[in-house]
């Protein structure tokens, strides 16, 4: 089951509402995030925080997928073919982001406090992290 954002609000459901709409009349096109801005009639925050609620209830409403690509912009997508590169990019950036982490903060930290209860809580839980994610990365066409 997915988790909905904690802070979510009746504005940026609203909002999330109006760019839902907008993609929905552009499908099969996507729009970029200045034609969002501009079909929608709502502020560059306002299309943020609505893109940002759409994605928290895309699974409750049973929604197809939304994704984001350079050519396409944000759109709604069902095909599996535009999928799955659009999901093995986005586990590639969060293996890079998990990576850069920990070599940047909780390495250090470990320096500072190597006998650490937290640290070496941290440290195990984000290995298995960037290991798990290294797997999808990696073995994705295997």
């Amino acid at each position: 089951m997915p988790r909905a954002s904690q802070r979510r609000s009746p504005a940026a459901e609203r909002h999330a509402d109006t760019v839902r709409f907008v993609l929905f009349e552009a499908r099969p096109a996507g729009l970029t995030f200045d034609q969002l801005v501009r079909s929608s009639e709502l502020s560059a925050s306002q299309v943020r925080a609505g893109l940002a609620c759409l994605r928290d209830i895309i699974a409750e409403r049973g929604y197809p997928p939304m994704i984001w690509t350079r050519a396409d912009g944000y759109k709604f997508c069902s095909d599996p073919v535009e999928l799955e590169p659009y999901e093995l990019a986005v586990i590639r950036e969060k293996l890079t982001e998990i990576r850069r982490f920990i070599t940047a903060v909780v390495a250090p930290h470990a320096v500072l406090q190597p006998k650490g209860r937290w640290i070496k809580h941290l440290n195990t839980q984000l290995a298995s992290v960037e290991s798990t994610l290294d797997v999808i990365a990696e073995n994705v066409n295997a």
